[in-house]
């Protein structure tokens, strides 16, 4: 695919993906979101790739959706799809590589939205965030009505998505949207800094690690917890990684988990 809406670039281990509409501060679209989707599988089937950091090009981060390219096509029974496929982002997120955003400046609405799922957000000194939707007389998306509240906690994550003010960069970590706070000459080295740690790890146990998280930091059950806990601890025993990490502590060396999982 040849990508009109974002960048694509692998740094070492990480996959660095910028969107790339910066003269409309990467105001979101669906072909954005397509692109963003075929970024993320073709990190995913990089074996040398263990991490992706978004970031936005120019001073945005992402404006929200494209008003015209996106809602105007909406109200005119124009649109590409409906907000059913928003579990298919989700899900995405979930199921990649450790991905971590790297927030440059306004992140509103969408640009919002479809990070939150994230496992790392890092937020430039200069960032902003918007929980816009209810200005728009709508109702948030991407389950962010579940990852607000996850994040935030029930009073700030409904404070922050009933009255969609605009929240500061050093009061969005304060608070829980963001886990971060950079410089932001050296938010793009911070973020890939993160990345890079994660990416050292083997693959395979961090999309386990992923699924675990997913599934159960939000479960009461303890005992289905510890269930999935037992079972995917024992398929790790089982594996290469795991081998070649106690191999390598016993000879004294660095894991090599990469030519581990061939």
């Amino acid at each position: 695919m040849d990508y009109e809406t974002i960048l694509y670039e692998e740094r070492d281990a990480v996959a660095l993906i910028t969107l790339n509409r910066p003269d409309k501060l990467n105001a979101w679209t669906h072909g954005m979101r397509d692109e963003l989707l075929h970024a993320m599988d073709r990190a995913n089937g990089n074996p040398a790739i263990g991490a992706m950091v978004l970031t936005g090009a120019g001073r945005g981060f992402c404006a929200g959706a494209d008003i015209g390219g996106v809602f105007k096509k909406q109200l005119t029974n124009e649109a590409e799809d409906q907000p059913s496929g928003a579990g298919a982002w989700v899900e995405a997120v979930r199921a990649a590589k450790p991905m971590i955003a790297a927030v440059n400046g306004p992140c509103i609405g969408v640009g919002l939205t479809q990070i939150l799922s994230f496992d790392f957000i890092v937020a430039s000194d200069k960032a902003s965030f918007c929980c816009a939707f209810v200005k728009m007389g709508l109702v948030t998306e991407l389950a962010s009505s579940h990852y607000l509240v996850q994040r935030m906690g029930w009073g700030a994550a409904s404070e922050a998505a009933l009255s969609a003010r605009t929240i500061g960069a050093e009061e969005a970590v304060r608070l829980g949207l963001a886990d971060r706070l950079a410089d932001h000459d050296g938010l793009l080295d911070e973020a890939l800094s993160v990345a890079g740690a994660i990416a050292q790890n083997p693959v395979r146990q961090l999309r386990m690690v992923k699924e675990l998280l997913t599934r159960n930091g939000s479960e009461a059950d303890l005992d289905r917890v510890l269930e999935r806990e037992t079972a995917t601890l024992t398929a790790a025993f089982q594996s290469p990684e795991h081998a070649e990490a106690v191999n390598a502590f016993l000879e004294k060396r660095p894991p090599d988990f990469r030519k581990a999982a061939e």
